[in-house]
């Protein structure tokens, strides 16, 4: 049982409130930074506290900032424009309103925040446009308060040119232009059929590829890259709220494994109006294509597109995701030339940011550099055994970036053609960068928190504050490499606890899947969490295991063909190797939690090692592979139509007879992402099984749990239940 609660603890109900009030934390901090090319200006969005969501936009300038655009003041000033013509769409729909369109963007980026969320600016960041409850607004960072724009439609991701005399923005599936003096709003390209949109990326690229784009100006301004989007052969999924039956559902086109993709093309429009198609290969050579179980050479995925100094610069990828080209366009013609081509046996995988251009137009392109997914300038490598997690970008020939020479650290560097690779941080943690001339804003999260900091000339120039609130319980990890894989484990156990003092119940709190690390030598969101776990009585165990990003290429590979087996063992070899360290873990009392990969990783440790594991939580897992996105498990499972027997050993279901263990399955019935039939079809095998287990549904909660009333509740939930099923 739980010792005497000590004053280095708090009330176990505060934290989780904290925890859901400030978004998990996210409230407060500073973020998408703009550096003017000038490097005089630094533009950004952060709520106005810790608590409250409502967003500013935020000028840095002269060593002070300064708010450019209240959220506050111009949804009143909406509101008060109910009968004109800037409020002839979606005031009905409450404090901000949004489209479709807007609601779909913020779940792909997994917005919590409301009010200036995104914004765009010309070449010089003199002007900026954003979106606010749908309307188009435009603000000058030399002075004027932010003008309204009237607007077709409600607005969409709102780009001004470079020149910043004109707008663009997606309403209705369709691509518009408009002055920023508020004239000539006119459509640059209208879709042919419902399931057609123009300017707008499509689920798989926003959600798996990271595209979040679908149009890019021309460095002249007088014409655009625009995508294409066919939705109409996509497979058809409803969405729906059981706890509002009068409320239809929501149809989304979702490309599942096995099945059509959308179609995306690309044509360059002119600010006239005139359409060139882009000429794209639809398909790779045979010739040149490594061969595999499956092999599907259509080049069905847009995976980057920019527009800089040397023209329009699309990456373009094969179905089975093991050719990439990169292919330069005429924008004139539409006719394309190959810069360079990339193959893979198991898949091609390129950092963020890359490809992209100097100034001068030298290529910064991927390469695979030994084990390490890297990158090449020109003709020149990046430094052996570096890690390459994003390139940032560029500022005249001097290119930015960060890295990871040790898996738990990300650092940012830069590289120019007369000093070479430079390693600008050496603080632990995680960095991050955005320059622009001599100016660079480094946004650090330390073990101490979160720091923004501005360099003039790589001299310390001021810094941009950080407003969120700090967790009241502090995170105390002790960092650990275990195992003959050197795996990266952080261990959380409560401040009040004597070594000697007797064994703890085990709580194992990974993530574990391919994109997102947890171990890293910076405080964050879930370091507090599993601090909070910790001050309630448990040894919390995090641990990167194969699959996860910054380890190399061979350690990527890990799980192709099978989703769980390794990574699970990983988990269990951490475990072990811990404990014979610690006599503070207790083996005979472990249990697992997760959410997404993790909630999936969690019910398929009890159904596999009940042995290990002795009860688990299981959030929003992707419990049957057949149900998520080509993108993700083609990558590591193949068609499942030619290789079913992978999509078998990886899916829960047919393991369902397993389950001797407590299990809570819990999910978000508005979830897009990760559907709730995965935890329904995992339910009904189950309860087909005779196996106990509970089921928690979330009427009106998406893939993110962030709100009050239900983040909160869910952790106490959460506790209650490993309380009972360890004997905590």
């Amino acid at each position: 049982m739980l010792p005497a609660q000590s004053t280095a603890t708090v009330e176990v109900n505060a934290f989780p409130r904290q925890f859901a009030r400030t978004r998990r934390f996210t409230l407060g901090v500073p973020r998408r930074f703009t550096v003017s090319p000038d490097g005089e200006r630094v533009l950004f969005v952060r709520s106005v506290s810790g608590v409250d969501p409502r967003t500013p936009l935020w000028l840095y300038e002269n060593g002070e900032e300064r708010m450019l655009a209240d959220p506050a003041r111009l949804s009143g000033d909406r509101d008060r424009d109910r009968d004109g013509d800037g409020g002839r769409y979606g005031d009905e729909d409450g404090p901000e309103p949004l489209s479709e369109e807007e609601r779909t963007r913020r779940e792909r980026a997994r917005e919590t925040a409301t009010g200036v969320v995104a914004y765009a600016t010309d070449r010089e960041a003199r002007v900026v446009a954003f979106a606010l409850g749908g309307a188009l607004w435009v603000v000058r960072t030399d002075g004027g308060a932010p003008r309204r724009i009237p607007t077709a439609g409600p607005v969409t991701d709102p780009r001004p040119s470079p020149d910043g005399t004109l707008v663009a923005y997606v309403t209705g599936g369709a691509l518009r232009l408009v002055r920023t003096d508020g004239g000539q709003d006119r459509p640059l390209a209208e879709p042919e059929a419902p399931e057609v949109t123009y300017g707008l990326a499509d689920h798989t690229a926003a959600e798996s590829i990271g595209r979040s784009r679908g149009y890019w100006w021309s460095p002249s301004g007088d014409a655009l890259l625009v995508a294409r989007v066919d939705t109409s052969m996509v497979a058809r999924w409803y969405i729906g709220d059981p706890s509002d039956p009068a409320r239809p559902p929501r149809v989304i086109r979702y490309p599942v494994a096995g099945t059509a993709n959308a179609r995306t093309t690309l044509r360059v429009v002119t600010v006239e109006g005139g359409h060139t198609p882009v000429l794209l290969p639809e398909r790779a050579p045979e010739e040149e294509a490594p061969k595999g179980l499956w092999q599907d050479l259509a080049f069905e995925y847009v995976v980057s597109a920019e527009w800089e100094s040397v023209g329009p610069v699309i990456s373009l990828q094969t179905r089975d995701q093991r050719t990439v080209w990169i292919l330069r366009a005429d924008p004139a013609t539409g006719a394309v030339e190959p810069l360079s081509r990339h193959t893979d046996t198991h898949w091609v995988e390129f950092p963020a940011g890359a490809p992209l251009h100097t100034a001068s137009g030298v290529p910064v392109l991927p390469y695979v550099h030994g084990d390490a997914r890297s990158i090449r300038i020109g003709g020149v490598p990046a430094p052996a055994g570096l890690h390459v997690r994003e390139v940032l970008g560029t500022a005249g020939e001097q290119v930015w970036f960060t890295a990871s020479e040790e898996p738990t650290e990300v650092h940012v560097w830069s590289y120019g053609p007369e000093r070479g690779f430079i390693k600008v941080t050496d603080e632990p943690g995680v960095h991050w960068a955005a320059a622009g001339g001599d100016t660079l804003v480094l946004d650090s999260g330390t073990p101490d928190g979160r720091r923004v900091t501005v360099l003039r000339g790589g001299e310390p120039a001021g810094r941009i504050a950080v407003l969120a609130e700090e967790p009241l319980v502090t995170p105390r990890p002790v960092h650990l490499v275990l195992g003959e894989r050197e795996l990266r484990t952080r261990l959380h156990l409560p401040s009040w606890y004597e070594t000697g003092s007797g064994g703890l119940p085990v709580l194992l709190s990974p993530y574990s899947g391919p994109g997102m690390q947890v171990v890293t030598r910076a405080s964050a969101w879930y370091t507090a969490v599993c601090q909070w776990f910790a001050e309630q009585g448990f040894a919390v165990l995090a641990t990167d295991g194969r699959g996860t990003p910054g380890r190399g290429v061979e350690w990527q590979r890990a799980i192709s063909g099978d989703r769980l087996t390794p990574v699970l063992t990983d988990q269990i070899d951490a475990l072990h190797a811990a404990a014979e360290r610690y006599d503070a873990l207790d083996l005979a009392r472990v249990g697992i939690r997760g959410w997404s990969f993790s909630g999936y990783l969690a019910a398929g440790a009890v159904l596999h090692r009940p042995d290990v594991f002795h009860a688990a939580v299981a959030g929003a897992p992707s419990a049957d592979r057949r149900l998520y996105d080509t993108y993700w498990e083609e990558r590591y499972l193949g068609h499942p139509d030619v290789q079913p027997d992978a999509y078998e050993r990886s899916s829960l279901p047919p393991y369902a007879e397993r389950l001797t263990r407590p299990l809570l399955l819990v999910h978000g019935l508005a979830d897009d992402n990760v559907v709730p039939a995965h935890t329904l079809r995992l339910s009904a095998a189950l309860l087909a099984a005779g196996r106990p287990h509970s089921v928690l549904p979330l009427p009106g909660t998406g893939h993110l749990v962030a709100g009050e009333g239900v983040a909160d509740r869910l952790l106490l939930r959460e506790l209650d239940f490993f309380r009972k099923s360890l004997d905590a």
